[in-house]
């Protein structure tokens, strides 16, 4: 807990015998968790009652990203102040009050409190040391599939002050968490901000470069505006090869499993590539028609879903191959892989231009219109300064957000402290 946060303890405290909790103040009781929650094994449709989803952040609508069941006839229902909880281990601290008549998953522990403020046992249940007495509770084979049934979690032993203190703690823990809450959002804000800010000033060196006193001309393309004189404007066509890419045959296993990175969209999470998901093995390569891309490509994808998000690229940083949901780009003579990479890394707005509707609100990018999509191209001694300065860009702003990052967790940790030692009767409140 923060030094400067000091609150009193207690006048006397009892072993609880349960590692979990450890001492506790004397005067508090110790009661299965049975005898304050009911399971609530309400069958419902969720034509009737509302879907919800249970996250970290608590009971909320059911989200977009949501996986969506076809049998909405068979949810559990939840009433107003219900604490529900996800069983699964993978799901772990997914649990809160239900601020609303709803309905959740089978996979959900729906609870009605008796004898016990909703608001703390909000707090408790949602405490680290209760989450991770609740797991220990369930069974499975391995750790991310772990579940914990009403049958395995009833007979937890949980802390139980009298009613004023229960609700004096959940009054403090209210408004505490929501100051915390408050200043982990203006931190999560001014990380936002810092991208924000890099993206502008890497923007502005790739189309205006980095001397603000060279003399401007008109470029003739819209999207572009004004770009120093002895820049050119061309058509990526002019400037890269396209190579396709493809999937080996899934049926033949002599194909799959090996050390050659076999790149997807769901493996553009960052500009340099060295490695993916999936790999494939030399065989493949040479008997398909797979291509295997040297070191220094850049890569695009053309067809997805994350279209409609953003146009994800990067660069090969090791030999690789990619899919058929992909397009490689081998600059020529003249247009370094690099200043490519984070021209078009910024051009999201102007690429979507060029998107088609293929079917089931998947997009694509056409190759001819990428290739007739015209970019600016400064000499090559100056695209190397640019890509020098982006570097140095990177390096800054990721240091800064990082010790902003590492501020949120500070915070985050003192947030779960206090929880955790108010609602198993550390300190007084």
């Amino acid at each position: 807990m923060d030094k400067a946060m000091v609150f009193p303890r207690y006048e006397s405290y009892r072993d609880s015998s349960f590692d979990w909790l450890r001492d506790i103040p004397s005067d508090w009781k110790l009661q299965r968790l049975a005898t304050v929650f009911e399971e609530r094994k309400e069958k419902v449709s969720d034509k009737d009652f509302p879907p919800l989803s249970v996250t970290k952040n608590g009971v909320v609508p059911q989200l977009d990203s949501a996986a969506k069941s076809d049998d909405g006839d068979n949810r559990k229902g939840v009433r107003e102040g219900d604490f529900v909880i996800n069983s699964r281990s993978d799901r772990k601290g997914s649990s809160g009050i239900a601020k609303q008549d709803g309905s959740v998953s089978l996979i959900n522990i729906v609870l009605k409190p008796k004898g016990i403020a909703p608001r703390y046992s909000e707090h408790l249940l949602k405490s680290n040391g209760f989450i991770e007495e609740f797991y220990r509770n369930g069974h499975g084979i391995v750790a991310d599939l772990w579940t914990t049934r009403y049958w395995d979690m009833k007979s937890i032993h949980i802390p139980l002050p009298d009613m004023a203190t229960q609700e004096r703690i959940a009054n403090f823990l209210d408004q505490k968490t929501a100051e915390i809450d408050e200043a982990i959002a203006k931190k999560q804000r001014l990380i936002e901000l810092l991208k924000e800010q890099k993206t502008i000033l890497i923007n502005q060196a790739v189309t205006k470069g980095l001397n603000p006193d060279v003399p401007m001309r008109d470029s003739g393309v819209d999207w572009i505006g004004e770009v120093p004189e002895h820049w050119d404007v061309k058509k990526i066509k002019h400037l890269v090869t396209f190579v396709s890419g493809g999937t080996p045959s899934k049926d033949n296993i002599d194909y799959w499993g090996g050390d050659i990175p076999w790149v997807s969209p769901k493996d553009m999470k960052i500009r340099y590539l060295s490695s993916a998901i999936d790999g494939i093995t030399e065989k493949a390569v040479k008997r398909t028609s797979i291509k295997l891309l040297d070191p220094g490509c850049v890569l695009i994808v053309v067809r997805g879903m994350i279209l409609a998000k953003k146009v994800p690229v990067a660069i090969s940083a090791v030999p690789l191959t990619i899919n058929q949901d992909m397009k490689a780009m081998i600059p020529s003579v003249g247009c370094l892989p690099e200043y490519l990479l984070f021209l078009l890394d910024g051009l999201h707005e102007e690429l979507s231009t060029l998107l088609e509707e293929s079917g089931h609100g998947t997009k694509t990018l056409p190759t001819d219109k990428l290739g007739n999509f015209s970019i600016l191209l400064p000499p090559p001694e100056e695209q190397a300064e640019i890509i020098s300065h982006i570097k140095d860009l990177d390096s800054h702003f990721d240091h800064t957000v990082s010790l902003v990052q590492e501020q949120i967790q500070h915070i985050d940790e003192m947030k779960r402290v206090i929880i955790s030692e108010a609602v198993t009767g550390k300190i007084k409140l």
